[in-house]
């Protein structure tokens, strides 16, 4: 599986590509993405201050950023910079989501992400962080008090992000979704880094965690059945991993997962017998997507 599709709707909006030179929708329910063909003749920069000049910067709440110029090989900092700049003129900016790149434009992979520590700093009032991405991410310990979303989507992620995600504070976080990935496109942690930056970031206010696209999904797996805080979840997320039986006996095997609303294990390598197993003690539990071992070799379902 890759990136095929653009998202369509973030932070509860419709989104809508921003086309130079045709009238922006001021509705509420509407949120622009701005993005750069790759034979582009401007920058992203200047796509945004062309943006900001045609709608009402103090009421705009959302804003989701393509491809900027050339992915695979320049960071986002300039477009983040720009943004940290114009935060004064930005006060009701609440959610934002840099890297909505398919993979025809640039593979998840090769997406070469920035240093989002002047973002945060310049928006108190974020709520919403949504991150396409890994290679070169930047993401030093730092606190937040407002952020109640934070996503990192990418094919591996690397022990630096977890080790700053480690040292942040977000006390209001309610949905935590980090996709792990694979040593083959960049993840080069191992279970304790994974599982010290989830014990910090946790919040007694969290519903949603997801642990995604994990080829060590196994291991994470036994490891949150034996937590008792995950009762407070109203979503596990485990899908696009590489979870087998031994993650999933591990699960059925915790009274406090069985009893959790929804718990996502789609795209797995769980035997039949084992998803039958699942299906009669877990009501809320999901099992789309049935994979099978290639020369007993599991794959993640977003790599490269």
């Amino acid at each position: 599986m890759t990136i095929s599709n653009l998202t369509q709707r973030f932070a509860g909006k419709e989104v809508r590509d921003y086309e130079r030179g045709q009238p922006v929708d001021s509705a509420a329910d509407v949120v622009y993405r701005l993005s750069l063909d790759y034979d582009a003749d401007t920058t992203m920069v200047t796509l945004l201050d062309e943006f900001l000049a045609e709608v009402d910067k103090s009421r705009l709440e959302a804003l989701v950023i393509g491809a900027w110029e050339e992915p695979h090989e320049n960071n986002p900092d300039g477009v983040i910079a720009a943004l940290a700049d114009r935060a004064a003129d930005l006060p009701q900016l609440k959610a934002v989501f840099i890297g909505d790149i398919t993979y025809e434009e640039c593979e998840i992979s090769w997406i070469i992400q920035g240093d989002y520590t002047r973002l945060l700093q310049a928006f108190p009032r974020l709520e919403q962080l949504h991150i396409r991405g890994s290679n070169s991410l930047t993401f030093p310990a730092c606190t937040h008090a407002g952020l109640k979303r934070l996503v990192i989507e990418c094919g591996g992620l690397p022990a630096t992000v977890w080790q700053g995600l480690a040292g942040c504070s977000f006390p209001a976080l309610e949905h935590l979704e980090l996709w792990v990935g694979t040593s083959d496109y960049g993840f080069d942690a191992d279970l304790d880094a994974v599982t010290a930056a989830v014990e910090k970031l946790r919040t007694p206010g969290l519903r949603y965690l997801g642990l995604r696209d994990a080829e060590m999904a196994d291991a994470i797996a036994a490891w949150i059945a034996g937590q008792p805080w995950i009762s407070q979840l109203a979503v596990l997320d485990l899908s696009l991993g590489t979870l087998g039986d031994e993650g999933a006996q591990a699960l059925l095997n915790s009274p406090l997962v069985r009893r959790l609303p929804r718990v996502d294990l789609s795209h797995h390598y769980i035997s039949d017998e084992l998803q039958a197993q699942l299906r009669a003690a877990m009501p809320g539990v999901v099992l789309d997507d049935v994979q099978e071992e290639d020369d007993e070799y599991r794959y993640v379902a977003v790599g490269e």
